[in-house]
């Protein structure tokens, strides 16, 4: 049996080669995470298990807005920002008065709507769940929704695809928080949304991306989208508290 000696300058173009290679397939994968909004900031934020809400300058000592806003918001509303999934790859994010409730990073989301229900008055968390839209129960997940009280505040992002278990009686629920949109989301869509049930409102919190394959930037799937802002608290006996 022969065997086949390399060259030296073989050897170096090989690993050259091999080299490149691994270049490239860690940078797409950067570049991968970047897009999907999958990065190292969101393990660095503040989750509610951790209990670390200081957003108060160490330099200045001034208030810092929360959530990624761009300003502060005042004493009589919440700092609200919330992404969608993005695909079927990375789950949506959803942040309230600089907590992360929930997360690809906590490993408490899933495919469908993701909800978080917020005391309007006082900004407890009173609820955080996903509502399996893939393969749920239509009346069990409309019985849910309907327990929701008047007056709760509801942050809802999609992850996948929120229509397989839609219907007119669970749309019509989020129409009566102020949803726009819910009655236009279609299959794959992405679709944020803030309101507050018993409301007849319409919330200026919401966005949708529509999936349309000569638009879509993944492959079946729209763009992530998002919105944030300061989301006023209830109004009670004619004073906000």
């Amino acid at each position: 049996m022969r065997y086949r000696v390399l060259r030296p300058t073989s050897v170096i173009v090989v690993l050259l080669i091999t080299l490149g290679i691994a270049v490239n397939f860690f940078d797409a994968r950067q570049k991968a995470r970047n897009i999907l909004g999958f990065n190292d900031v969101d393990e660095r934020e503040p989750t509610i298990e951790t209990g670390q809400f200081n957003h108060v300058s160490a330099t200045t000592g001034a208030l810092e807005p929360k959530c990624r806003l761009s300003r502060v918001c005042p004493p009589d509303h919440f700092s609200v920002q919330i992404r969608s999934g993005a695909a079927n790859v990375v789950g949506p994010r959803i942040c309230f008065e600089g907590k992360i409730i929930m997360s690809h990073v906590m490993n408490n989301v899933g495919q469908g709507l993701n909800i978080v229900v917020i005391n309007g008055e006082n900004g407890d968390v009173e609820q955080s769940s996903f509502l399996n839209m893939i393969h749920g129960n239509p009346e069990e997940i409309l019985a849910l929704l309907k327990e929701i009280k008047p007056g709760m505040i509801v942050l809802a992002a999609s992850f996948d695809s929120v229509t397989p278990k839609m219907t007119n009686e669970i749309r019509e629920v989020f129409a009566g928080m102020g949803s726009a949109l819910i009655k236009s989301v279609k299959h794959r869509d992405s679709w944020v949304f803030v309101g507050r049930a018993g409301t007849k409102e319409t919330s200026p919190y919401e966005k949708q991306a529509v999936n349309d394959e000569k638009t879509n930037i993944y492959e079946g799937w729209p763009e992530v989208v998002e919105v944030g802002g300061c989301y006023p608290r209830n109004i009670t006996d004619g004073h906000k508290l």
